[in-house]
C-alpha cells in the first residue's frame, strides 16, 4: 500500500520541507529529543493526518530523495571504524547469539498479544508484528491473504513508535534532552577537501553494492563497509559534517511523516493501538536484554537496548550516530535483526498456514 502519490508537485514539496524544518527548529527550541528527526516527523505527520493540502496537494516527499541522503549515514558510521573497534567486535558474540533468541520470542509474544484483542485476522497479526523487515513482512503477509493496508500501517507504526519512544527513554534515563537539543555535538574528525572525493565515492559505490548484493538495509550497510575500508586504510580521515547529518535527519523525519497522508483515521487509531501494544512488549524485552547482557559484551546497557530496539536499521543507526553511542555495535545488531526477523517469519509462516 502506498499512502502518497509518486507524482511530485515541486512547490508542495518545498512547503513540505519548510514545514519539516519548522518542526525541527521548534523541536530545538522546546528541547525535544533528537529535534531534527522527531520535529519534522511529528509536524509533517500532523499535517498529513489533518488532511492539509498546500496548493491543493497533500504533503509529499519523493522516496528517491530519501535514498540519496541515506548513504550519508553509512559513510558517517564507517568513519567511526578503528582497529580497536574490530578487536571489540570479537566480544559481541553473546548479544548476537541473544538476538537470535530475542527475535522469535518477541515475535511470538507480540503476535499472541495482538491476536488476543480479536481486532484483526491471524495472518495480518502475525506479519504485522514481525520485529523487522518491513517490506518483506508486508509482501509475505499479502501473499498469504493478509490485510495489506493494515499490515503496512502496523509495520510502519512499529518504526514510528520506536523512533519516538527511544529518544524519550534516553532523556528520562539521563535527565536531559539527548541529541542536538541537549547541546551534544558529534566529535568526529572534520572533513577536508582531500576527503571529499573518497567520501562521495564511498557513498555512491557502497549504495550500489548494498543494492546489488541485497544486503539488509543495503543503502546504509553498503556505504558503511566501503567507508570503513576507506578510513581504515587511511585514504580519508574526516566524516560528513554535522550540518549534513542534521539535514539527513530532516529528510528522514519528513519522509516518514508524509507516509501518514491518506491513512483512514479510524483504521489509523486501531493500528496505532495494536502497534503500540506489540512495540511496548518488544521494547520491554529489549530493556531486559540490555541489563542482562551489558556486562558480557563490554557495552553500556543503553547501547545494548538501542541494538535490540525494534526500529529500522537506518533510523536506529542515525540515533546511535547522533548520540555517539556504540555506533558500529548498534548497526551490526540491527543488520542481524533484519535477517533473523525475515528468516523467522518465513519459518513460522508454514506453521501458521497449517
Amino acid at each position: 500500500m502506498r499512502f502518497i502519490s509518486e507524482q511530485i508537485h515541486l512547490p508542495t514539496l518545498g512547503l513540505t520541507l519548510a514545514l519539516g524544518l519548522a518542526g525541527g527548529l521548534i523541536g530545538q527550541a522546546i528541547h525535544l529529543p533528537l529535534p531534527m528527526l522527531l520535529g519534522p516527523l511529528l509536524a509533517v505527520a500532523a499535517a498529513a493526518l489533518g488532511r492539509w493540502k498546500p496548493l491543493g496537494h497533500p504533503v509529499q516527499f519523493p522516496m528517491m530523495l530519501r535514498m540519496i541522503f541515506i548513504p550519508i549515514i553509512g559513510v558517517a558510521i564507517g568513519g567511526t571504524f578503528t582497529p580497536a573497534i574490530l578487536d571489540e567486535a570479537r566480544g559481541w558474540w553473546p548479544s548476537l547469539l541473544a538476538i537470535a533468541v530475542f527475535i522469535p520470542v518477541a515475535h511470538v509474544i507480540s503476535f499472541r498479544a495482538v491476536r488476543a484483542t480479536g481486532q484483526i485476522d491471524p495472518v495480518t497479526a502475525f506479519f504485522g508484528t514481525a520485529p523487522g523487515g518491513l517490506i518483506e513482512a508486508v509482501q509475505m503477509g499479502e501473499e498469504m491473504g493478509g490485510d495489506t493496508a493494515m499490515l503496512t500501517m502496523l509495520q510502519f507504526l512499529r518504526l514510528i513508535v520506536t523512533i519516538v519512544c527511544v529518544p524519550i527513554f534516553f532523556t528520562v534515563m539521563t535527565g536531559h534532552a539527548v541529541g542536538s537539543a541537549g547541546g551534544a555535538t558529534l566529535t568526529r574528525t572534520a572533513m577536508t577537501l582531500a576527503d571529499l572525493p573518497w567520501l562521495i565515492g564511498a557513498g555512491v559505490l557502497g549504495g550500489l553494492l548494498g543494492w546489488r548484493l541485497k544486503l539488509p538495509g543495503g543503502m546504509v550497510t553498503g556505504p558503511i563497509l566501503v567507508s570503513a575500508i576507506v578510513h581504515l586504510t587511511g585514504l580519508a580521515q574526516g566524516s560528513p559534517p554535522n550540518w549534513l547529518v542534521n539535514a539527513t535527519q530532516l529528510v528522514i523525519g519528513t519522509s516518514l511523516g508524509v507516509r501518514f497522508a491518506g491513512m483512514p483515521l479510524g483504521r489509523f487509531w486501531l493500528a496505532i493501538r495494536l502497534a503500540g501494544l506489540s512495540t511496548a512488549l518488544s521494547i520491554t524485552l529489549a530493556i531486559i536484554c540490555a541489563f542482562s547482557l551489558a556486562g558480557f559484551v563490554g557495552e553500556p546497557p543503553a547501547a545494548v537496548f538501542l541494538a535490540f530496539a525494534p526500529g529500522g536499521l537506518t533510523e536506529m543507526s542515525l540515533i546511535a550516530l547522533s548520540l555517539q553511542m556504540s555506533i558500529v555495535y548498534v548497526t551490526a545488531h540491527h543488520a542481524a535483526r533484519i535477517l533473523l526477523a525475515v528468516a523467522v517469519a518465513r519459518l513460522l509462516a508454514g506453521k501458521l498456514a497449517r
